[in-house]
């Protein structure tokens, strides 16, 4: 019993540490993220994807922060030239042993943040063998700063966090994000009109990471797309989890980070309901 105790008492510390040095490489990168804001020139990663030389610079101080105090572990930033090809890194079979591995974006919402439409931030998660430990979403025009550490909880600038108690679709606000690409009469398109028809009402907000923030605070009660990267979702993910809500697969299906493909609600009820209507698209 002691030892059990001794056993979760340092590992409380050591994700409290990790915690802090997350949020304080959010932060700075969100300082970046406004010291730059008009003032940046943008290029195209695709037809209709973005990039900007605030993302990149961005994530160079997140990287710098991260790896000066912890030089051990491993990077993943949107940004990375071979990012693409790095993300089989959260692959859940790798073991206990697996290496810890930050998984970041430094500029969620890259459309919004050109427009300055103020819904965009960035998020930081430590990864291992597919499990989030700690995450941490930035918010550099509200300054909220969403947190959470594995079976700790989660808060919102030091107030704890909890999702709605939204239980049926026809009460329920839901966010829909769609690839940049999207086609005309998609599974995607079909998916958002069967739940356009259902829910109370819907909204697309341009940031992956404060979607799931806004349903962590109760703020939304579900989220669905099938479109984002790990870096998007990985720190939300968590945030949501650690509040009390429901997130899977968009099928119901375990949720994988390689192909983050999600269904999250506020409650059980609600994304069996939401997983219901989905599963009448075809």
């Amino acid at each position: 019993m002691e030892r059990d105790f001794a056993c979760h008492l340092r590992d409380y510390k050591v994700l409290a540490d990790y915690l802090e040095i997350a949020e304080e490489a959010a932060r700075a990168g969100g300082s970046v993220l406004n010291a730059m804001q008009g003032r940046i020139r943008v290029r195209s990663k695709g037809r209709n994807d973005l990039v900007t030389e605030a993302d990149v610079a961005s994530q160079q101080t997140i990287r710098n922060i991260l790896l000066t105090r912890f030089p051990e572990h491993e990077f993943l930033g949107e940004e990375c030239e071979d990012a693409a090809d790095r993300l089989n890194w959260t692959n859940p079979s790798s073991g206990q042993d697996a290496p810890l591995r930050w998984i970041v974006d430094p500029l969620d919402g890259t459309t919004n943040y050109v427009h300055n439409l103020p819904n965009y931030a960035v998020s930081v998660a430590l990864v291992q063998a597919g499990e989030v430990l700690v995450g941490v979403v930035y918010d550099p025009v509200s300054g909220e700063c969403y947190r959470a550490a594995r079976g700790q909880g989660a808060d919102l600038n030091g107030q704890r966090l909890e999702t709605s108690d939204c239980r049926q679709a026809s009460e329920a606000l839901i966010a829909i994000s769609f690839a940049p690409d999207v086609e005309r009469g998609s599974m995607d398109i079909e998916r958002f009109l069967a739940i356009l028809h259902t829910c109370q009402s819907i909204r697309r907000l341009g940031s992956a990471a404060l979607n799931l923030c806004y349903v962590a605070a109760g703020r939304l009660d579900g989220y669905l797309t099938s479109c984002v990267k790990a870096w998007d979702v990985a720190a939300g993910m968590l945030i949501v989890r650690e509040a009390g809500g429901r997130i899977t697969g968009i099928g119901g299906e375990p949720l994988d980070l390689r192909f983050p493909h999600l269904t999250c609600a506020a409650t059980d009820e609600l994304h069996a309901e939401l997983l219901a209507i989905l599963s009448q698209v075809e």
